[in-house]
């Protein structure tokens, strides 16, 4: 959230990330808080800085779990104004955390307390549990683990105040297609957590299941003979799958298969980030769970990984650096995100009508400043 006093800015020039996913020289006009309008122009027209200035579209992260020590499921607004301040500041500007699998009360007080008082950058909350399978639960704790309940997430909406986007569900468990199929206009459903094999996987995503939570992580394996979620997945031309590219969760042999397969314009970069993002090396907690840190692999006691301790910036970036073309990464961390919860006419591109969030970078990426909401941070 920008402090009080914070510069309001009014213009914006250099290599402009476009509607159509590549740079342009331009210029960009802003009033209040919104893009008032976008021009291009020829590189003559800039000057030597401004020829050198990459200006992209704020990063969406639709699934992270905490940052700088604290976690979304503490459930206080010293949390998420923590939170917030952490990921604006490297130019994730709006967010979609993520709840882990906790009693179902439990999740009712923390979708409470932020639909009460929710911090500026927030555009949604994902529910990755309670409704997983237990085989494949994760960092997930084993005891809070439901099966899928119409009447339960309308009562968590009803507590979020429409707030929750996007639900992470094991499609194999009881209730979960029904779920899908009769809450489908008001969330976002994602395949997770499950030990899915490829037809029930397909039935999800008729039914209406469009997104994939961290996608190779918690679930099967494809192979030639049971293609499983993966396969399903890449089938639909509409589904969009979540990949951690934190240089650990997946090898970047993977990451640029995975993005041949899928194509740019369905993949999604998300963090999984915990409390430990931005911290030093230690004990933290993921859902009432003990994690040890070091660098940026987080793990339980018992060797699983345990989200990321990498914001959605630098994932970016590796993403690049393990050879994403620039322009298919940022895509991946920006508009393709907010389409997949239904926010992209608000966020996620520079055009005119939607929220001034900006990040100015060089062309090496490294970040020169972050605007929100047409405020400097």
């Amino acid at each position: 959230m920008p402090a009080e006093g914070a510069k309001q800015i009014k213009e914006v020039k250099g290599l402009l990330y476009t509607t159509e996913y590549e740079f342009r020289p331009g210029r960009i006009r802003i009033e209040g808080d919104r893009i008032a309008e976008v021009d291009f122009c020829t590189e003559g027209e800039l000057s030597e800085v401004e020829r050198e200035t990459l200006v992209l579209p704020g990063l969406v992260d639709v699934h992270f779990h905490g940052a700088a020590g604290y976690d979304f499921c503490d459930g206080t607004q010293e949390a998420y104004r923590a939170i917030e301040a952490y990921e604006n500041s490297h130019g994730i500007t709006s967010i979609c955390p993520a709840t882990m699998t906790l009693p179902v009360e439990q999740l009712k007080q923390i979708l409470t307390e932020v639909s009460g008082d929710k911090p500026d950058s927030l555009v949604g909350v994902h529910l990755e549990g309670p409704f997983i399978n237990k085989a494949k639960k994760g960092a997930q704790k084993e005891e809070y683990v439901i099966p899928p309940s119409v009447e339960v997430l309308k009562e968590l909406q009803k507590c979020a105040k429409g707030l929750v986007k996007l639900v992470s569900i094991a499609p194999e468990t009881e209730g979960a297609i029904d779920c899908i199929r009769e809450l489908g206009k008001e969330f976002h459903f994602s395949i997770a957590h499950t030990m899915s094999d490829y037809d029930t996987a397909v039935k999800a995503i008729q039914a209406g299941a469009k997104h994939i939570t961290h996608l190779y992580n918690a679930m099967p394996v494809p192979t030639h003979r049971e293609p499983a979620v993966v396969g399903a997945a890449a089938d639909d031309p509409e589904v969009m799958p979540e990949l951690i590219c934190d240089g650990i969760h997946i090898h970047p042999c993977m990451v640029r298969n995975t993005f041949r397969l899928f194509g740019a314009h369905r993949m999604i970069l998300i963090s999984d980030s915990m409390r430990a993002v931005g911290m030093e090396d230690g004990q933290y907690t993921l859902g009432g769970q003990e994690v040890t840190v070091r660098g940026a692999l987080a793990t339980l006691a018992d060797g699983t990984i345990a989200g990321s301790a990498t914001n959605l910036y630098d994932c970016m970036c590796k993403a690049v650096e393990m050879g994403i073309p620039k322009e298919q990464a940022i895509r991946a961390a920006t508009i393709n995100p907010a389409v997949s919860i239904g926010v992209g006419n608000k966020v996620g591109s520079l055009e005119a009508g939607k929220y001034a969030n900006i990040v100015i970078a060089d062309k090496e990426l490294h970040r020169r400043q972050v605007i929100l909401k047409g405020v400097i941070l």
